[in-house]
């Protein structure tokens, strides 16, 4: 392989290692790039909509993901009184092909990177290489790395860079060098809690919303400790204007958010219970980045978070990423295939993807499925109510749920 045909896939995350295998199925070869030097499993829960699971089940990964997660059945929404808003079916029991699934995200990513280090060879998955900037030239880019414990790494030269560095990426901070997060005071923490099932089971719960506290509650691991308990992971979200934004690196305080929810306790859910149970709680703050006019310039394009980050709702980030990278091999393939320029692939896939994945941060910012508990709350007074349909119809509330389905890409008749 010559160095202008050579395809560098930087970060070895969901979007760069899906990316990276979705290149060697079509028999297209590139070198990851991955800052990590010890790929562990770390992090929370994550949910796969149906139109992840497309994307991993074509790259044949199917039978190890629904190993280790754990089918959701529904989907339920509760007002911040335990009371009952919405629920809907989910992945196969809703009609899909494929399930929808809860997961820890440290598994999944061990998943892609086992099946990147087998089908693309240890020696073109490279850890310890955090890029730190780039130069582009008329026949290829040359990226730079931060020096590690181990030294300096040398530079690489290559013809085609693909930037799935996530949201503090460095080539998007190349090409953007004023981008800033977008904060609008919503803050999170996030756990994991060893407790018996809730609900059936296998149910992801939303109680509340953001302005008076929030909960996102899914099971990730069925019977963890052999008793039948599940591994449940949790996400607190509270929205303050007047808040600083949380920190990615400091663990979370109790204190902070805790009080917030010392009142929610129900014969079906203890939540403080559950948040006091967690034995490590992380902080993140809820950020986005408002959409780029571009996303490739010449030899270089971004990806996933890189490219598009987006509030974390809707379990739909990594479905956007996954769908990301298929999209761009399969227009690296065709372009190969016609002995074409590739700026010609890096410009369709980001014709074909910048506007949607746009309007689906946009969505997340303002219509997020969680609308649905917003828009009880708002026909209530944020107060108890004897019965929701006697203030809105499922139809209604359903209708919210589809929209959201619509601009995300996972509409059942679509």
């Amino acid at each position: 392989m010559t160095v202008e045909s050579r395809i560098a896939v930087v970060g070895g995350g969901i979007a760069g290692l899906a990316f990276a295998l979705a290149l060697h199925q079509r028999g297209i070869a590139c070198e990851v790039y991955e800052g990590v030097a010890d790929v562990r499993e770390l992090g929370v829960g994550i949910t796969l909509l149906p139109h992840a699971m497309k994307e991993l089940n074509d790259l044949g990964l199917l039978p190890q993901l629904e190993a280790v997660g754990i089918e959701n059945r529904e989907s339920v929404f509760f007002n911040r009184y335990g009371q009952f808003v919405y629920s809907e079916a989910r992945g196969r029991h809703a009609g899909y092909a494929l399930p929808e699934l809860g997961i820890h995200r440290g598994k999944l990513h061990r998943i892609l990177f086992e099946a990147a280090l087998e089908r693309l060879g240890r020696e073109h998955v490279h850890t310890g290489h955090r890029v730190s900037g780039l130069s582009q030239d008329r026949d290829g880019v040359t990226l730079s790395f931060e020096p590690t414990g181990l030294g300096q790494p040398a530079p690489v030269r290559a013809g085609w860079v693909v930037a799935c560095d996530g949201v503090n990426s460095a080539v998007r901070r190349h090409f953007h060098p004023d981008d800033k997060v977008c904060f609008a005071g919503i803050n999170t923490w996030r756990g994991v809690s060893v407790h018996k099932p809730i609900l059936t089971g296998k149910s992801y719960i939303r109680i509340g919303s953001i302005d008076t506290g929030k909960m996102v509650i899914y099971p990730i691991v069925d019977n963890v400790d052999g008793q039948g308990n599940q591994l449940i992971n949790w996400v607190a979200e509270i929205r303050d204007p007047q808040a600083a934004m949380n920190d990615w690196n400091k663990p979370g305080r109790l204190d902070d958010f805790l009080p917030t929810f010392e009142s929610w306790r129900y014969d079906w859910l203890d939540v403080p219970a559950l948040i006091s149970s967690a034995q490590q709680v992380f902080e993140y703050p809820m950020v986005d980045k408002d959409a780029l006019p571009r996303w490739s310039f010449e030899r270089v394009t971004l990806m996933g978070d890189a490219a598009h980050p987006m509030y974390p709702r809707g379990s739909n980030g990594s479905a956007q990423a996954l769908l990301d990278a298929r999209t761009l091999a399969d227009e690296i393939a065709t372009e190969q295939a016609r002995g074409g320029d590739l700026r010609h692939a890096l410009q369709r896939y980001q014709d074909a993807r910048l506007p949607v994945t746009a309007r689906v941060v946009q969505t997340n910012r303002t219509v997020p499925p969680d609308a649905i508990i917003m828009k009880a709350d708002e026909l209530s007074g944020g107060q108890p109510f004897r019965h929701i349909d006697d203030l809105i119809s499922q139809d209604a509330l359903r209708a919210i749920s589809e929209n959201y389905k619509q601009v995300a890409g996972f509409a059942l008749k679509a």
